[in-house]
């Protein structure tokens, strides 16, 4: 029977609660929650008793005494009518539910109770505490007597005590002689009895603290003897903890001090402090005010704490906040109105601690009398929380280790690595007062074989699989749980029996004899070994202790299980590789091995177990309650045994035992002889006895270990991770001789480091260097709900608590722990195996970032600071620079100084990263210079940075450094916060920055021999650059950045890297024109043309074209081109790619509209009627045929998609013209080899690119490369229309003319392919040395016409005009310089702007 009540600490108690008149006491049923029975004192009575104030339980629960306010003491027999029950489930007919199943009534129905008062006891002074003791209840008074009263009550009497005759001292060694109380009124307050210490602890009503021991079994004055804490004097209330044997004081400063008893002195020793920080919540006292109540869970691993002014608090045993309800409690509602926080006037926690019950004390302060009773329980308030905890709080056995697994009473959490499966939903019940914690437990995540670290850390939700009904019916609450390694399967045990699911197949499975199940009750718990559940239970039927091996593929029946008997009950159990460990209730240790059988094709296998081992511990436990957990590793202190016989690492080396908080390690007695017989049993090792208990460490709750090997990684993993609370976390860390030396002598084998962190650790991923955990988050419940109708909704009470999935990293605090005890070796070969995690640049930063913190604000001075020490270890690493650069931006500007001191001198750090290339990194370098040198150093810095990264094609860093430059001119302090553009187009990804403009041919015949006076319809550049050349357009940062950019430009043109300088201006919004404009007789002019179109054919992976061995007899050879094709295609019109110029001298070539590279899409293809009408020379007609590709990139240059309305248009044309074609083989041969020397679209719509700009430019001699690379006798022959309708410089038309001999001797030796084309051109050629030997005047006395006058001016004209981009450090022509060129410049820019209005027209489009 389990009922409930909330004034004292114990899993079945009742509640009882008062009224000024009304004295009620309610009982409820844990599942369901419902109301069994209520007693209610008649008003004679109630005015003689007084208010009922607290109760207790007699420890058979055939009894319960009250404490009345008036100093009576009520014992109540609680008879059961048998047979009798206030409700049962009803199941449909049919129903597989038998109710002839054992325990039936007792589990699903509601038991019919009467309470009836058989005594009453006056103690004639009012009654402060009330406290059961075994077959005695020990009660205190307000006049300083200790009542020792028998439950029955009348056969001893009672024996009364007097406090002031108990000597008190500050431990059991002095003197008997001890000081007594010594002065009148002071008693007992509050005070509760601790079975594992034998003794009370107790609360004074003047604040002070002790504890009583009766000294023999005879409780009387003279063998009672108290110690006292001689720090506490402000003590409220007490807890104690039976398992950790702790006794938790509250405190009217708001905080808990806990207490533990020294075994050798019996002095009280301070163990920790609960207390919330004003860091974590300002203003706390305030807030709180002094500990209203403590209460340990039933599996004491948490304590709940409440205070006078409300608010609930959850902490682990040894102290890790796990929940504070106060970031919600005194919150502020949306409508603006303060929310009152929970004010608790007592509460209990329920059965295995999943719930605790509460009874609001604002509710019950306005109960009104008038009410009847039935309605009491909404009066008073009575809430219930419910909780999740951790499975190894109950059932720590190594397989657990492998996830983290969180479990409540019908449902199970998990972090299972399967993504699929872990899309649950946020871990908040479907009602707000359902409150989900965490409790104490590790679970390290060891085993990721069979999943990624992704999918463990991707996401911070839970996979939530709810326990089968059917079990749930007869066997809730669920007490122990646990998961394989895999993370596949889980298995749970309620009140009897088991059952497992998978979480591949979703699927229960339960026994299909229920009478198996409701005989068997587990009690040491369970564990996965590989495809097989070993659990330790207690057979009801035979009376006998089992344990019990289960396969999971089989049914699940006893039939298929393996059972051995053990001669004790089993407390603990967990399994080590293939040994089974057990914990007996004799305080012995037992391990079995298990093997794995396999039997017959068509049966399933089976395991065994056979005993290896027992090891008494009775000697060193007092009580085998008090072992929290048992463990075999592999851990060991001789590590030059590990690595001699590397063999034995995986073996079952030392027992791990926590004993109430105590880490005691058992290791194998290797002293013998044993150790060096290399043929002995392999089982032989197994037997070696095992050395006297060592405690590692105190005030322990988990323990984490593994059975893995990893030869990279041996650090971690076999190192023993332990949780400590508030104290954080411990490793104890094997240390290696490096490189197999012999180890020092001096050096110990392993060392215990501590650490904080910021989480509660469930699990330790051992390879990862990671701790997973679980943050529990409590906010404002904020309803729609107006103040009057609160009462009516009880939700508004609770906290809405979030639990979400966490982890943290760790490696930075074990590396610093080892720097600081000068093991930096050792540090070094931990860092170094774990460098290729993806979060170890992290590490560093986060080490070093720690370390300048403390030590750069430290007020006293620090005689051996770590910081140079932990440089000096970030130096072993490549990423020392951006480690350094990452904390330095992420700390404030005054520990800058501090920081490169140790680190050294910025500026030497910058140049260390120019040279490794790492220009990212030096920007961020550029950053520190800029705050800590002056503005000179910053632009000479700046100025080496932006030359490397236009350099490298660093665009986007550039763009950055063009606004740092400007920056720093225009005296700004701080560098302005960095705008990325949204779309940052890459320089391997050619000129897609061109999308942004739209430039278009319009050349009407007539204006285009007014020597390139031509009409530009050209677009700013979009982007960071577009508004370079603002007003302060003339100032000298603008210049100098210009310069650079010219500079560049310049090496790129002589370099012959036109593909380079086509990116440049793209990403940079370069005006290249403009530029080219002014550079075309120096930097912009081919001097060596073969070279030039090599070079192009290299960068733009053009191919060189070829002829085919059947040109011979081509028909399109030697120039003879009037086929039945090509007059078809000339009769049609069908639009080939390029421009369809006619070579007669005195036709123009005809003009083209089209959008080159806009973003219009592709333009309307107006088809020039001069083909048709004029005379045609067929030989300049040869452009390749039939390339959908190619139309599409003619179209439009930079419409990469390649079905166009247009392009289809034409090949309709094409298809129409081609089934009255007969073509021959030779014929379709050489189309095709024209095919196949197209270079790549990409390439192409970049060459066409380029070839506008030099044409607008007036680089008619690159123009004639481009023309020669494509091929396309249009372009050439648009060129020389140009030069011969315009004036055209005498030297420019020689250049060209020699180019093309050139490019025709290299033709002729080592490439034929371009013969047929050059042939082709022959006629132009020679027209051409007609205009170049006509210009024998040298330009310099030829009159200055207009448009020359145009021409020379545009570019400046062009770049004051229109917005240009970023830049750099140019130099100027031989004798000249570039400053005064550009002064220069300007200056005819200025003079003659009203002249350029009308022949420079500029089009934004």
């Amino acid at each position: 029977m389990q009922l409930f009540f909330f004034s004292i600490d114990h899993p079945e108690c009742i509640c009882s609660q008062s009224s000024p008149l009304l004295l009620f006491v309610l009982f409820f049923s844990p599942q369901p929650s419902v109301l069994i029975v209520s007693y209610k004192e008649n008003s004679k009575s109630a005015s003689q008793f007084g208010p009922y104030k607290q109760a207790e339980w007699r420890p058979d629960s055939s009894m319960i005494a009250v404490s009345t306010a008036n100093g009576y003491i009520l014992f109540f027999e609680i008879p059961s009518a048998r047979d009798k029950y206030l409700y049962e489930p009803m199941y449909p007919k049919g129903s597989p539910h038998v109710k002839g199943t054992p325990h039936y009534k007792e589990e699903q129905c509601a038991p019919s109770l009467n309470l009836e008062m058989k005594k009453v006891l006056d103690l004639q002074a009012s009654i402060t505490s009330l406290q059961s003791m075994l077959e005695d209840l020990l009660v205190a008074t307000a006049d300083g007597f200790l009542h020792l009263i028998h439950w029955d009550g009348m056969i001893n009497g009672r024996k009364a005590i007097n406090l002031h005759t108990v000597p008190f001292s500050v431990d059991l060694q002095s003197s008997r002689a001890g000081s007594f109380l010594g002065f009148e009124g002071v008693h007992i307050r509050d005070m509760e009895y601790c079975a594992t210490l034998d003794g009370f602890a107790v609360v004074f009503n003047d604040g002070r603290v002790g504890f009583i021991t009766p000294m023999s079994s005879r409780f009387t004055a003279e063998q009672l003897h108290g110690v006292w804490a001689q720090d506490v004097t402000d003590g409220t209330c007490v807890a104690v903890n039976n398992k950790y044997r702790l006794m938790a004081f509250g405190c009217a400063n708001g905080s808990v001090q806990v207490y533990t008893i020294d075994v050798t002195t019996g002095a009280m020793q301070f163990s920790h402090k609960l207390e919330l920080t004003p860091k974590q919540y300002p203003d706390i006292w305030n807030k709180t005010g002094p500990v209203k109540l403590i209460r340990w869970s039933p599996d004491s691993c948490v304590v709940m704490v409440t205070w006078e002014c409300g608010g609930l608090s959850l902490w682990s045993v040894f102290g890790a906040q796990l929940i504070c309800t106060l970031g919600g409690d005194f919150a502020y509602r949306s409508d603006g109105t303060k929310k009152d926080p929970l004010k608790i006037s007592s509460m209990s926690w329920g059965s295995e601690g999943y719930h605790l019950w509460v009874i609001d004390g604002n509710c019950s302060q306005n109960t009104r009398p008038e009410r009847d009773a039935k309605n009491e329980s909404q009066q008073f308030g009575i809430l219930q929380f419910q909780f999740i905890k951790s499975a190894l709080t109950v059932n720590p056995c190594m397989s657990n280790q492998e996830q983290v697994l969180l479990q409540g009473e019908d449902r199970l959490y998990l972090n299972c690595g399967d993504a699929t499966q872990a899309q649950s939903p946020r871990n908040t019940s479907g009602h707000p007062e359902h409150k989900l914690t965490r409790e104490r437990g590790p679970f390290p995540e060891g085993s990721l074989d069979s999943q990624g670290l992704s999918t463990l850390l991707g996401h911070r939700h839970w996979h939530v699989v709810q326990i089968h009904s059917t079990y749930l019916e007869s066997n809730w609450p669920i007490r122990f749980s646990a998961i394989d390694k895999l993370g596949q399967n889980v298995a749970v045990v309620g009140k009897f029996g088991f059952a497992h699911y998978s979480l591949l197949t979703k699927k229960w499975k339960l026994f299909g004899n229920i009478t198996q199940e409701q005989n068997m009750m587990v009690t040491g718990g369970l564990a996965w070994w590989n495809d097989f559940i070993v659990l330790a239970c207690y057979n009801l039927n035979d009376h006998q202790e089992e344990l019990r091996i289960y396969l999971r593929t089989s049914n699940l029946d006893n039939a298929f299980a393996h059972i051995a008997r053990v001669p004790a009950d089993t407390l603990l159990l967990s399994v080590f590789r293939d040994i089974v460990i057990l914990f007996r209730g004799d305080c012995s240790i037992c391990l079995y091995s298990i093997e794995r059988k396999e039997n017959k094709p068509n049966l399933n296998p089976t395991a065994s177990i056979q005993i290896l081992q027992e090891v008494s511990m009775s000697r060193y436990i007092p009580h085998p309650f008090l072992v929290v957990s048992v463990t075999l590793t592999s851990v060991r202190t001789e590590t030059g045994i590990s690595l001699k016989m590397p063999q034995q690492a995986c073996e079952a080396e030392s027992i791990m035992l926590n004993l109430a908080g105590q880490l005691i390690m058992l290791q194998r007695d290797r002293s013998g002889p044993q150790i060096r017989e290399k043929d002995n049993n392999p089982n032989q090792r197994k037997h070696l006895p095992f050395c006297a208990p060592v405690v590692l460490a105190q005030s322990v709750e988990n323990v984490w270990t593994t059975c893995r090997v990893n030869k990279q990684k041996r650090h971690l993993l076999e190192a023993l991770w332990l949780s400590c609370g508030g104290a954080g976390m411990k490793v104890w860390l094997p240390l290696f001789p490096r490189d197999h030396r012999k180890p020092h002598s001096f050096l110990s084998r392993r060392i215990m480091l501590p650490f904080h962190i910021n989480i509660y650790p469930l699990a330790v991923l051992f390879e990862d260097a990671l701790v997973l955990g679980a943050v529990n988050d409590t906010v404002l419940y904020d309803c729609l709900y107006t103040q009057s109708s609160a009462r009516e909704h009880l939700e508004v009470l609770f906290p809405f608590s979030i639990v979400e999935r966490t982890s943290q990293i760790y490696l930075h605090h074990i590396l610093r722990q080892l720097l600081v005890r000068n093991l930096g070796e050792q540090a070094l070969l931990l860092a170094h195996s774990c460098a290729t995690l993806p979060y170890f640049p992290h590490v560093l930063e986060l080490m070093l970032h720690e370390v300048l913190e403390e030590e750069a604000t430290s007020r006293e001075p620090i005689p051996d600071p770590l910081l140079p020490t932990v440089a000096k270890f970030i130096t072993e690493f490549p990423l020392f620079l951006q480690t350094v650069v990452h904390c330095a931006r992420k700390t404030e500007y005054a520990l800058w100084n501090y920081l490169f001191a140790a680190v050294g001198n910025p500026k030497d750090l910058f140049e260390e990263c120019l040279m490794a290339q790492d220009l990212d990194t030096a920007a961020s370098y550029l950053i520190i210079l800029q705050n800590m040198e002056v503005p000179a150093v910053s632009r000479q810095h700046a100025t080496l940075l932006f030359n490397t990264a236009l350099e490298q094609g660093k665009w986007d860093l550039c763009r950055h450094m063009i606004r740092f430059l400007k920056a720093i001119g225009s005296g700004e302090t701080e560098t302005p916060p960095a705008t990325p553009t949204p779309q940052e187009p890459s320089s391997s990804s050619g000129f897609e920055f061109f999308r942004h403009r739209s430039i278009s041919l319009s050349q009407s015949a007539e204006n285009l021999h007014n020597k390139f006076n031509l009409t530009k319809t050209l677009s700013m550049p979009s982007g960071p650059s577009g508004k370079r050349w603002s007003k302060d357009s003339d100032c000298a940062e603008n210049m100098y950045i210009d310069m650079m950019l010219w500079r560049h430009a310049r090496r790129l043109l002589e370099e012959i890297k036109l593909k380079d300088l086509g990116c440049f201006a793209a990403q940079l919004g370069f005006e290249l024109i403009g530029w080219l404009c002014k550079e075309r007789a120096r930097a912009a002019r081919v001097e060596d043309f073969v070279l030039a179109l090599k070079k192009l054919h290299k960068d733009f992976l053009w191919p060189f074209p070829v002829i085919p061995a059947s040109s011979l007899n081509s028909p399109f050879k030697n120039g003879k081109y009037r086929t039945a094709m090509g007059e078809q295609l000339l009769k049609s019109q069908s639009a080939d790619t390029f421009l369809n110029v006619e070579v007669e001298a005195g036709v123009p070539s005809a003009p083209r509209s089209r959008s080159w590279l806009g973003a219009m899409g592709p333009a309307p293809r107006e088809m020039d009627t001069a083909s048709s009408h004029g005379p045609h020379m067929q030989d300049a007609f040869l452009s390749p045929l039939l390339s959908k590709g190619d139309e599409c990139s003619i179209g439009s240059a930079t419409d990469l998609t390649e079905t166009s309305s247009m392009v289809d248009g034409d090949w309709t044309m094409v298809d129409e013209n081609f089934s009255s074609l007969s073509l021959t083989q030779s014929e379709l041969e050489h189309i095709s080899l024209e095919l196949a020397s197209k270079g790549p679209h990409k390439s192409q719509v970049q060459l066409r690119y380029l070839l506008h700009i030099f044409m607008e430019a007036g680089c008619l001699d690159w123009c004639v490369v481009i023309g020669l690379i494509l091929r396309e006798s249009s372009v050439i022959s648009q060129v020389f229309s140009i030069m011969q309708s315009s004036d055209i410089d005498g030297d420019l038309c020689r250049n060209i003319k020699t180019g093309l001999h050139a490019v025709d001797k290299w033709a002729s030796t080592d490439c034929p392919g371009y013969k047929p084309f050059l042939n082709i051109i022959k006629p132009q050629i020679q027209k051409l040395s007609e205009i170049a030997e006509e210009q024998v005047q040298p330009e310099a006395f030829q009159p200055v016409n207009p448009s020359k006058v145009v021409e020379q001016a545009n570019p400046r004209a062009e770049e004051t005009r229109t917005s240009s981009s970023h830049c750099t450090n140019p130099q100027s022509d031989a004798g000249s310089s570039s400053t005064a060129r550009h002064e220069e410049d300007k200056s005819r820019a200025e003079e003659e702007e009203s002249f350029l209005e009308g022949g420079y027209d500029c089009i934004v489009s």
